[in-house]
């Protein structure tokens, strides 16, 4: 399976987060990750981000409706 980008969510100074799904050592995961404009001009992935497996985002996912509640509250 290639990684399916689902977006870029730009952040500052030619850095984004990108939101894919792909898979590593055949396990489907979801990847937020920091991702940088190299030398070259290219997209990058750093170091800084998380891998989820399924089960880590539907806990993720339950808590969604709450972390849209507080931030437009606040």
């Amino acid at each position: 399976m290639d990684n399916k980008v689902l977006i870029d969510i730009e952040k500052a100074r030619g850095e984004v987060i990108r939101v894919e799904v792909g898979e590593f050592k055949g396990k489907k995961l979801l990847h937020i990750r920091t991702w940088y404009t190299n030398e070259a001009g290219e997209l990058a992935p750093t170091k800084k981000g998380v891998a989820l497996s399924y089960e880590q985002f539907q806990k993720f996912k339950s808590i969604i409706g709450a972390v849209d509640d507080i931030m437009k509250n606040e």
